[in-house]
């Protein structure tokens, strides 16, 4: 069979699948036609905002105009990131927060495919994790077994297959079931990370390795920087950090 071929008879399959179980947007709860993205509608995909030079230094948010050298965002300003520097992909807004949400609350294996393509067209993400070590956020192990999944280690693998990353390492592990941090503030999430994270057993941190810590979503920083703080106790040196969405 000619590649010409196979290429139309799938997309007769898929056609036909579309009739049959029509696909809606996440976004807008739209029909979804043909396209790059499954689950997210043409108009929906336009709205999302991808990070873009120049950004803040610790989390990625993007200044509008020009800035000069490393500058932080005000939502960082009273961080003390325990990691050098830091990047998103895009913008928690519209179709991007409801894409994560149906992600992590409503059991999102049928993105898996979308959020590849996402993190595709993510250039700046993708070359600031290239030649580093990924370490995927870990959940709980409750939370874990109730999720079915931890998709901090689904952006990590995304970003490892697009981004040219070195591998990705489960090095840290979650030894207390924290409460969920969604309306939490600052202060309160801080305290809520304390002692929080642990160093998997007999894991190694090579002091010479650049690693990133990878999480689905960059709130106020405090999961990233508990996690951080980890990592430097345990003797790492170059350390960063990359999230899908920020907001």
């Amino acid at each position: 069979m000619s590649p010409a071929l196979e290429q139309r008879l799938k997309s007769a399959g898929h056609a036909l699948l579309d009739v049959v179980f029509p696909r809606w947007c996440v976004g807008c709860a739209g029909a979804v036609a043909i396209g790059p993205l499954q689950h997210v509608c043409a108009p929906c995909s336009a709205k999302i905002i991808l990070s873009r030079a120049p950004h803040c230094s610790t989390c990625g948010w993007p200044f509008p105009g020009e800035v000069e050298g490393l500058r932080r965002c005000p939502n960082c300003q009273d961080l003390d990131p325990e990691f050098a520097e830091g990047r998103t992909g895009m913008m928690m807004k519209d179709a991007a927060r409801a894409f994560v949400h149906e992600l992590k609350y409503h059991s999102g294996w049928h993105l898996r495919g979308d959020l590849r393509v996402l993190v595709r067209r993510m250039e700046p993400l993708k070359s600031f994790v290239r030649g580093a070590v990924l370490v995927p956020v870990p959940l709980h192990p409750r939370r874990r077994r109730w999720r079915g999944f931890n998709q901090a280690r689904w952006v990590a693998e995304a970003l490892a297959a697009e981004g040219a990353a070195a591998g990705i390492e489960e090095l840290l592990a979650r030894v207390r079931d924290t409460p969920t941090q969604t309306r939490l503030d600052r202060a309160a999430r801080q305290i809520n990370m304390i002692i929080a994270f642990a160093l998997q057993p007999r894991a190694v941190v090579k002091s010479e390795q650049r690693y990133i810590l990878v999480d689905d979503v960059f709130t106020t920083g405090a999961t990233l920087n508990a996690c951080a703080k980890v990592l430097r106790q345990a003797g790492a040196q170059r350390l960063e950090a990359a999230t899908l969405g920020h907001g």
